[in-house]
């Protein structure tokens, strides 16, 4: 017979068998069909109506249960999806052995490895149930009825071996170091192209002492942002923070510090030792960030915003920058003249 376009592919359908015991209603399936209606279902050699069961993942319910009997339900499956191997690194594909049988020869290994489930058998033009074979190790077929020679013995198997470039669709996790490079356009968003880090928080402390050190701080971090809440010292000695590498440097800052009172007052401070915040007298509690970036290098620059919530009379600007030896591990946050000590209040910070 001739035909216009491709000549017709013909493959047999799995299928599935099933025991009623007549108060079972759940049964699993080897395969998630799309749904209800794309499988045929017969009980006893009766073709069920789809209103009578339902299909979700591989869980077939019947509303009865059927009766009891062996093998009695019988699903024949309408299809099952099989990818075709034409994009690069893909590995998904369905198979076929053909074997001439010997004389009683029960035993038959397919080319390659299957997916215990995911085979089909077929003697003679007939499909046979899984009961009627046993494939539980990956390699061989074992038939339960010894053939006849020259029985023709066919098996097919389904593989999908891997699928690279593949993120889940909804859900799943993503391991390893993962890089991103989109640009896309509309209202959809883009990443730039490199590694993406985490957004790290310490562990916040009371703050106490002379001065109070955060270390431990990664190599690739390029913001680090100081935390200060209502935070106050026992005298009227500005604060400073000061970056560094196992050691905090204590020269080389460009720095200043504003401030603007509610009643019109203004005025500032600078430093060299650090990068400066405007403290106030002893009683103010000062709450408030104060954020360093990674220019390039070891270059770093700060700004910050705070303001006394005792009094709530004034808001503080300052701005900073070092340019360190080495780079930046450690943050430390102290004063001015190095003696007045934190009384008062919790500091922490964060890095990305």
């Amino acid at each position: 017979m001739s035909y216009i376009g491709n000549v017709p592919t013909t493959a047999a359908f799995p299928f599935d068998q099933f025991s009623g015991n007549g108060s079972t209603t759940a049964f699993t399936l080897s395969y998630a069909p799309a749904g209800a209606t794309s499988i045929i279902v017969s009980i006893s050699g009766v073709v069920q109506n789809p209103n009578t069961y339902s299909v979700s993942g591989t869980t077939l319910t019947f509303t009865p249960a059927p009766p009891t009997g062996t093998s009695n339900i019988a699903v024949l499956y309408l299809g099952l999806p099989v990818v075709a191997t034409l994009t690069p690194g893909n590995t998904a594909y369905f198979s076929s052995s053909v074997f001439t049988a010997t004389a009683s020869q029960t035993v038959f290994t397919p080319s390659g490895t299957y997916q215990v489930g995911f085979i089909n058998v077929i003697r003679n033009g007939s499909q046979l149930a899984p009961a009627d074979y046993t494939a539980t190790n990956g390699t061989t077929v074992t038939l339960v009825n010894p053939c006849t020679a020259g029985d023709t013995v066919v098996i097919e198997v389904f593989n999908l071996t891997s699928l690279t470039g593949a993120l889940p669709l909804t859900g799943g996790t993503v391991t390893g170091a993962t890089t991103f490079n989109a640009a896309v356009t509309g209202t959809s968003f883009s990443t730039a192209t490199g590694t993406l880090y985490p957004l790290v928080s310490g562990t916040a402390v009371s703050a106490s002492g002379t001065s109070v050190d955060f270390t431990g701080i990664p190599s690739w971090a390029k913001r680090v942002t100081v935390m200060f809440n209502v935070v106050s010292t026992s005298g009227t000695s500005n604060y400073l923070v000061q970056v560094g590498n196992s050691t905090p440097t204590t020269s080389g800052y460009v720095s200043v510090s504003t401030y603007a009172t509610t009643t019109g007052t203004v005025g500032g401070t600078s430093s060299t030792a650090g990068m400066v915040l405007f403290a106030g007298t002893a009683t103010n509690q000062i709450f408030g960030s104060f954020t360093l970036v990674n220019v390039s290098g070891n270059i770093w620059v700060g700004t910050g915003v705070t303001a006394d919530t005792v009094a709530a009379t004034f808001v503080i600007t300052s701005s900073g920058r070092v340019s360190l030896a080495s780079a930046l591990n450690m943050v430390r946050i102290t004063t001015v003249n190095g003696t007045d000590t934190f009384d008062a209040g919790t500091i922490n910070i964060m890095w990305e």
